[in-house]
């Protein structure tokens, strides 16, 4: 591992809540030399704010920013007021691609109730923002804190971890209890000013230095008050469940310029429009034309493709578009890839502005 010239590192073991003003002090200029110019963080926009934070929710800074969906969803919804008139169709349409679309109706429902609730006029008080659809304690804390400059704590993934292994805490994080604590913890370092700094400073060194599977201590502005020794057994959480692997067969019926779609009605993707499935002994002789694979949270999926003609809607969630029509409705990743490849329908140039490039893994 690279060695470096940290004038803060001392023996390792002192606790956090020892030394406090010193590891702000460490890592402000640890901060001030390699923090990230993130345009959330130039921005004191609550709406804004939030729209980051819900986007980063499961999905990579990378692929909220190197895919333009950050920057496309403002140019579409520039204000709390634009997005609480737009239909939940061109909503779901514009989160296309990022995946765990719960995301998106909330942030649908949230700019609701703002404009409904409170005039338009986001409100500053953390228990208001949590009250918010959707919003939980960590979104409320950060838009409190990155928007309004409030002395509040945050904890997300990254700040979980790097507290986890700053005190050594050998408790499951997922859990009520080992949650709380790391939340005490995280409460007791804010500093009374410069808490958008601190909080931007601990998610930066957990996505750069002190990672889940690795970890640069030596390189660390932290070093000097972390008590862990091996930093890679932290935190602690529940086992992660096994990969099924699941097949699902699916239509691609077209007859006269139209296509046969399937409105999703589950809890994850509810409102978007799919190949229609179909069990096998419903296909007859029907023979596969094609196959695709995609993964989504736990499940590896081998999506099974039938063309024909010949079918008929199954029932009331399941209408004929226009193959013109597509780029407009809203479609989970994998059938937008089949259905792009089958067709060459990707030739439209505004299907990126539409949010349309795919993020594998969540459909």
């Amino acid at each position: 591992m690279p060695q470096a010239d940290n004038p803060d590192r001392k023996v390792p073991g002192k606790l956090p809540t020892d030394d406090p003003e010193g590891l702000r002090a460490a890592l402000h200029r640890w901060f001030a030399e390699v923090g990230k110019d993130y345009p959330w963080r130039r921005t004191r926009d609550p709406y804004e704010v939030l729209v980051s934070e819900v986007m980063l929710q499961q999905t990579q800074v990378a692929t909220v920013l190197g895919r333009g969906y950050y920057r496309r969803w403002l140019e579409r919804f520039p204000d709390l007021a634009a997005l609480a008139a737009a239909p939940e169709e061109e909503v779901l349409r514009a989160w296309e691609g990022l995946g765990y679309y719960s995301r998106a109706r909330n942030l649908h429902a949230a700019a609701k109730a703002v404009v409904a609730g409170h005039g338009g006029e986001f409100p500053r008080e953390v228990e208001r923002i949590a009250a918010l659809p959707g919003v939980g304690r960590y979104t409320a804390g950060a838009v409190a804190c990155f928007a309004f400059g409030q002395a509040v704590a945050t904890v997300d993934a990254n700040i979980a971890r790097v507290l986890a292994r700053l005190f050594d805490h050998r408790e499951r994080v997922d859990t009520a209890k080992g949650a709380e604590r790391l939340w005490g913890w995280a409460a007791e370092l804010v500093p009374g000013r410069g808490a958008r700094e601190w909080n931007s400073a601990l998610m930066e060194l957990g996505q750069t230095l002190c990672r889940a599977k690795a970890a640069a201590c030596d390189l660390c502005p932290a070093a000097a008050w972390c008590a862990c020794a091996d930093p890679l057994a932290l935190p602690m959480k529940k086992p992660r469940p096994k990969v099924t692997e699941v097949d699902e067969h699916v239509l691609v019926a077209v007859r006269g310029g139209r296509i046969l779609l399937q409105q999703e009605t589950g809890r994850r993707r509810r409102g978007l429009w799919k190949l229609p499935a179909r069990a096998p002994a419903q296909l007859g002789d029907l023979a596969p034309t094609g196959r695709r694979r995609y993964s989504i949270t736990r499940y590896r999926v081998t999506m099974h493709l039938y063309q024909t003609g010949e079918a008929q809607a199954a029932g009331p969630d399941e209408r004929w578009f226009d193959l013109a029509e597509l780029p407009g409705l809203p479609m989970p990743s994998p059938y937008r890839r089949a259905v792009e490849a089958l067709f060459s329908l990707r030739a439209d140039p505004s299907a990126d502005a539409h949010g349309g490039g795919p993020q594998p893994g969540v459909g």
